[in-house]
């Protein structure tokens, strides 16, 4: 079916709220890394839904924090551009009472003038009088498009989002390829699935200070797809751990980090990682390019 509408939908909210989980769902799979630690999400990513003659356009976004060094500045500062650039704005909640970044989000939302969905995510987590108290303490804040409680885990909702969502399509031709799903490179969809892996093993501080660096992406020997890649942490000690005792954290985020590549790219994958030290990077620019972190 031709495109005959579409529409870039920013999807924005404090750190661990269920957006990436929201945006793979949307998709049907899996675009965006997941885990339980805040700040998973770094860059801006990308997630292309073709559906009944609209283009659905969904970026994903940093958690909206504060930030404590230039990384950290160039994630809010992805956010603020993200909103800008975009039709509407999906604010994602948990089902509770709004803090400090929520209140901030809607302030910079109503600055935009462009319509915003309240999603109220992770609806199995409380009873129903619960969230109508949630949903009441919103509408108090802002004249939303409309509020859908979902839960992007159990994929409930979301039809009911996409119903919404087509009301805010524009019309015109597709934005994108009918065919592109998403606008992650290869080499960065690698590099994330390693990174993925490390916060899923690793504690807090650890990945949080990591950079994962595809150093080289080889599928020439046919059946086999080659991957060398380097992850950059900030401290001696740091190196230490993600390699473990006698290589066994780093050969465990490489089995983990495989499987998943294997699956991604439907081929065998041979990974090889390193693991260097690039002090205080999150801090320098520079490094921060190197590392793919720059608007």
């Amino acid at each position: 079916m031709e495109i005959q509408k579409s529409g870039m939908f920013a999807i924005v909210g404090r750190p661990n709220v269920g957006k990436s989980t929201l945006l793979n769902a949307l998709a049907g799979e899996k675009i965006a890394i997941v885990s339980d630690k805040p700040q998973t999400t770094r860059n801006r990513i990308m997630a292309v839904v073709n559906h009944d003659g609209g283009q659905y356009v969904f970026v994903d976004t940093p958690g909206f924090h504060k930030p404590r060094n230039r990384l950290g500045d160039f994630m809010m500062e992805l956010v603020e551009e993200t909103v800008n650039d975009t039709d509407a704005v999906l604010l994602v909640v948990e089902p509770k009472a709004a803090g400090t970044p929520e209140e901030i989000l809607i302030e910079n939302i109503k600055a935009s003038g462009l319509p915003c969905i309240l999603i109220i995510n992770k609806i199995d987590t409380l009873p129903k009088e619960e969230l109508l108290a949630v949903i009441a303490e919103y509408q108090e804040k802002m004249d939303f498009h409309t509020v859908i409680p979902v839960s992007g885990k159990k994929k409930d909702g979301l039809d009911v989002l996409m119903q919404e969502l087509t009301a805010l399509l524009q019309d015109g031709g597709a934005l994108f390829p009918e065919d592109m799903t998403s606008d992650q490179p290869e080499r960065v969809i690698a590099a994330e699935i390693i990174r993925e892996k490390m916060l899923w093993r690793l504690d807090r501080e650890i990945p949080h200070g990591a950079a994962v660096v595809i150093e080289g992406f080889d599928d020439e020997e046919g059946d086999v797809l080659t991957i060398h890649a380097t992850i950059y942490v900030e401290k001696n000690s740091h190196k230490a751990i993600v390699i473990g005792k006698q290589g066994a954290m780093l050969k465990e985020i490489g089995s983990l980090a495989r499987t998943d590549l294997e699956k991604r790219f439907g081929t065998k994958v041979f990974l090889q990682l390193w693991v260097k030290v690039k002090e205080g990077w999150r801090d320098n620019l520079y490094q921060m390019r190197n590392f793919g972190y720059e608007n």
